[in-house]
């Protein structure tokens, strides 16, 4: 049973070193965003532009207008 215990505690370690690496990660990208704003709105602004163009494309192109849309949710990912 020990062997147990200490494979348990290892796990439960691991796992909260792993939650504390996600966190600093996040804190990151938050001070990056804070620091530099004018990044984020044109982010924003592109992304408006690619919904704006695949409402204007719907009807007759539905396939292109799903692509636009694909390529908008992926920018503030990058």
């Amino acid at each position: 049973m020990p062997t147990l215990d200490r494979s348990t505690g290892a796990s439960a370690f691991n796992g909260l070193a792993g939650a504390l690496k996600a966190l600093a990660l996040e804190a990151g990208v938050l001070i990056d965003a804070l620091l530099s704003p004018r990044k984020i709105i044109e982010e924003v602004e592109e992304m408006r532009a690619l919904q704006t163009r695949a409402d204007r494309i719907e009807a007759t192109d539905p396939q292109r207008a799903a692509v636009l849309r694909w390529h908008a949710s992926r920018i503030g990912l990058r």
